[in-house]
């Protein structure tokens, strides 16, 4: 007879299964019909009720691309002095890796507020999509650094012995052995971070603010699409149409920036190993 355990791990993999499946069956059913090229193009039109999401896909884009590019160098430079030169036991180590996991719990409201506070009115970006985008960063950052971080210290030990014993240098080390091989653990984080960051709501409001025109610059506001379909759903009558074609479209980003990011990891990581 099958064991307890595993009945009950196999009923929570089979609960979680089907949350995901009714998730996406309710959104398709009901956003599918109203998603074209038009949809995926054009500006929006009476506050949402009509028209597409044209500008707010690109404000989406370009605020997540801020969000990477100050992200991603901090996320892996820290990590790598947390695993490499600093160790676990000291006080100053301890001590990052606990403001780390405090960071990492911190409601986004907060995040937002402390955004518009300094990169919108100190730093006097005001609302735009620069200020949503380093707002975000500062979200991702924990998760980054920690799975990146976990991922550098569960390569053995013996890996940087024997590079050390062949003469290789530290940096030769870190960038040939140590970081393809903590991959896994930096497309972990980083796809949890691009997942957090898509699907933000609270933090934009305060930084990146709602204007849903075509952003010219990093400094002109931007509705990102969780904003968008918050909106939608919550503040405008007769939105619900445009918001479940929108929350489609958001499902799908994320489901294809996941995919992309394992596919790309595992193509590397086998072509390495043919390498090697």
């Amino acid at each position: 007879m099958p064991r307890f355990d595993a009945l009950l791990v196999h009923g929570a993999a089979l609960t979680v299964a089907v949350l995901f499946c009714w998730l996406l069956g309710d959104l398709a059913w009901h956003g599918l019909a109203h998603i074209d090229w038009a949809f995926l193009t054009e500006p929006p039109r009476d506050a949402g009720r009509a028209g597409g999401i044209g500008p707010i896909l690109v404000s989406t884009g370009l605020i997540l691309a801020v969000c990477l590019a100050v992200s991603v160098p901090l996320g892996v430079g820290a990590a790598v002095f947390l695993s490499e030169y600093t160790s676990s036991a000291s006080a100053f180590g301890r001590a990052v890796e606990h403001s780390l996991d405090v960071l990492a719990g911190i409601p986004s409201i907060v995040f937002g507020l402390f955004g518009n506070a300094f990169f919108c009115i100190v730093l006097g970006l005001g609302f735009s999509i620069l200020s949503g985008g380093l707002t975000l960063a500062c979200m991702v950052l924990p998760i980054l650094i920690r799975a990146t971080e976990e991922g550098l210290r569960a390569v053995p030990t013996d890996v940087r012995h024997g590079a050390a014993a062949l003469g290789l240098s530290r940096t030769r080390t870190l960038f040939g052995l140590l970081l393809p091989a903590a991959a896994p653990g930096l497309v972990v984080g980083l796809v949890l971070g691009i997942g957090r960051a898509l699907a933000e709501t609270a933090a934009l409001i305060f930084t990146s603010g709602d204007v849903d025109r075509m952003p010219e610059s990093l400094l002109d506001s931007g509705r990102a699409l969780s904003l968008h379909i918050f909106d939608l759903s919550m503040n405008i009558s007769g939105g619900n149409a445009n918001a479940y074609a929108s929350a489609v479209v958001l499902v799908v980003l994320l489901l294809a920036i996941n995919l992309t990011a394992s596919s790309l990891a595992d193509r590397w990581l086998h072509r390495r190993s043919l390498v090697a």
